[in-house]
């Protein structure tokens, strides 16, 4: 009989799409860390790889970022023109804050 003692690993996923103007909207969902970031990243990487002028990560749905999940972003701010925030949580805004990443990774207000 399996037990439910056992912590669930993280979940964490990647959707994409494009606004009107063409732009990548890459939403990220759940948790985004080293145990995940690898599947994440491959789902990612085509629109990252293609160098957009710029590309906006949606973070409405996301739950938590750790570490890898920042170097994520920082990968796709380095392939891309530019590269903006939205719907950050309170937690994922000062993390980002916090590391002096804000000007490289722009939040919406």
């Amino acid at each position: 009989m399996p037990t439910t003692d056992e912590p669930s690993k993280p979940t964490g996923s990647a959707e994409i799409a494009s606004d009107e103007a063409g732009v990548p909207v890459i939403k990220l969902v759940g948790e985004i860390d080293l145990s995940n970031v690898d599947s994440v990243r491959a789902t990612i990487d085509p629109t990252v790889l293609s160098e957009p002028e710029r590309i906006v990560f949606d973070l409405s749905g996301l739950d938590f970022l750790d570490s890898s999940g920042l170097a994520l972003l920082l990968f796709a701010a380095a392939k891309s023109g530019s590269v903006q925030l939205r719907n950050a949580s309170e937690i994922v805004r000062r993390l980002i804050e916090v590391t002096g990443l804000a000007d490289v990774l722009p939040m919406d207000p």
